[in-house]
């Protein structure tokens, strides 16, 4: 007996696990496609370009110039409605930093739940998440890391701090894990960790070059950013160069217009991007990018596709071993209430000639195997549950994603009534057959 209800729950378990991470993987992948029409990454794996700069479980691909990004980010582009540029390479304590413009909420709907959104140069607005998690309030500074592992050795001690100046309200999307940031801040903490060793030597306090190291056109264009207190000059003339600490703060944040304006050699990571309208012409600009250009471009939709694709033989190869292990479950409670009553019979007899009717005697059966049935569900609904909340903390350290066993599925109460059935089925046969006692000859026997 106790062999049967456990079959029937890890059956249950499996089913109902399956269930869980499948709705809530659905919910993610679905939630931050975002209405993005396509992503212009380096070439590499298209999936790839995907996973980082939509869902950021991938690294990236590599790095794409200004020169190649302008005519996309052009704001006159008859095909395409919005491009959002991302700069990624950094984190903090395992969760990304992302260079960006305002216009990547949009994608998102989010709002700022506490504080304001970044406005100058290293300053953050985090995902709830990442607020949460890593204990971050409003006015709280870090230092980023290279890369997106958490490791103390590749922390940028001599790059400027970050301050967190706003936090977001959950969204349930990908931003609730990320910092965000502009595009300037990104650039210049590695434009600093370039000029700190080509500058180690002759270094004044850290920072303090700029009237001393500059050619006469620097310098002069340096005294002219003094005279206007820094103005956007500031924003995107002098990137690679090695700023004071006074200046860098008062950077207003870049906007498209002012990438526009930059430096061609300078780098990006991506483009999300957002069409007009789907026509023919939108179709082609995937093919053409990819066949006239040094970039990849990739569909969201179609590579989320392939993912579901190589996922569903796997989840549907454990659902019918799930279903399987239910019937063998079924047919066990069967077997178990078949040969119970047996030894059973005398016991039946007694009931009847003590004034149970037949009806009784049927009912009392079934329930038994209804019993079997919800203890075997319950067991399952534990263990599938009691996983999921085992596994989200396993994926939250690995990918950063929130996934949670306290959500339940109404496909969970229709899975509840199916364990039922079973249970009735298997008390079927047995029901009838005590139904169906001979009292006298049971009794006459012993």
């Amino acid at each position: 007996m106790l062999l049967s209800i456990l079959l029937l729950a890890l059956g249950v378990g499996m089913i109902s696990m399956l269930f869980l991470l499948n709705t809530q993987m659905q919910d993610k992948f679905d939630k931050n496609l975002a209405g993005v029409n396509l992503v212009i990454g380096a070439k590499g794996s298209p999936l790839q370009l995907i996973l980082c700069n939509m869902y950021h479980i991938d690294a990236p691909t590599g790095n794409i110039s200004l020169k190649e990004a302008r005519p996309f980010l052009n704001p006159k582009h008859p095909l395409i409605d919005k491009a959002v540029p991302l700069s990624l390479g950094d984190s903090h304590e395992g969760y990304r930093i992302v260079g960006t413009t305002h216009s990547l909420l949009e994608f998102y709907d989010a709002k700022v739940a506490k504080g304001k959104l970044w406005s100058s140069n290293f300053e953050v607005t985090i995902g709830t998440s990442v607020a949460k998690l890593l204990n971050l309030k409003i006015g709280d500074t870090f230092k980023s890391s290279h890369g997106f592992v958490k490791d103390d050795n590749l922390i940028h001690e001599d790059g400027e701090s970050f301050r967190v100046v706003g936090i977001f309200a959950p969204s349930g999307s990908v931003l609730d894990q990320l910092i965000l940031t502009n595009t300037q801040s990104v650039w210049l903490v590695h434009d600093h960790d370039h000029s700190a060793h080509d500058h180690g030597d002759h270094s004044h306090e850290g920072h303090n070059h700029d009237s001393h190291d500059h050619s006469e056109d620097d310098h002069a264009h340096h005294h002219h950013d003094h005279d206007h207190e820094g103005h956007s000059h500031d924003g995107h003339d002098h990137a690679g160069h090695d700023h004071s600490h006074a200046e860098v703060t008062a950077v207003t944040p870049v906007t498209i217009a002012q990438l526009l304006e930059e430096d061609d050699s300078k780098e990006i990571t991506s483009l999300l991007v957002k069409f007009k309208s789907n026509n023919y012409q939108t179709l082609n600009m995937q093919r053409s990018i990819n066949e006239n250009t040094d970039m990849q471009a990739a569909t969201p939709a179609i590579e989320i596709n392939r993912v579901y694709s190589m996922l569903g033989v796997g989840e549907e190869f454990l659902r019918w071993l799930a279903i399987i292990i239910i019937f063998v479950s079924g047919l066990s409670v069967f077997i178990s209430l078949f040969s119970s009553l047996k030894d059973r019979k005398y016991e039946l007899s007694l009931m009847r000639v003590m004034g149970a009717s037949q009806v009784k005697l049927f009912m009392l059966i079934i329930l038994e195997g209804l019993l079997l049935a919800f203890i075997g569900y319950v067991l399952g609904m534990l263990l599938s549950h009691g996983g999921m909340e085992l596994l989200a903390n396993y994926m939250q350290e690995a990918y950063r994603y929130t996934f949670t066993g306290k959500q339940f599925l109404p496909k969970e109460g229709l899975l509840f009534l199916a364990t039922l059935l079973i249970g009735f089925i298997a008390a079927l046969i047995p029901a009838i057959q005590a139904y169906q006692t001979n009292i006298s000859e049971t009794l006459t026997n012993g």
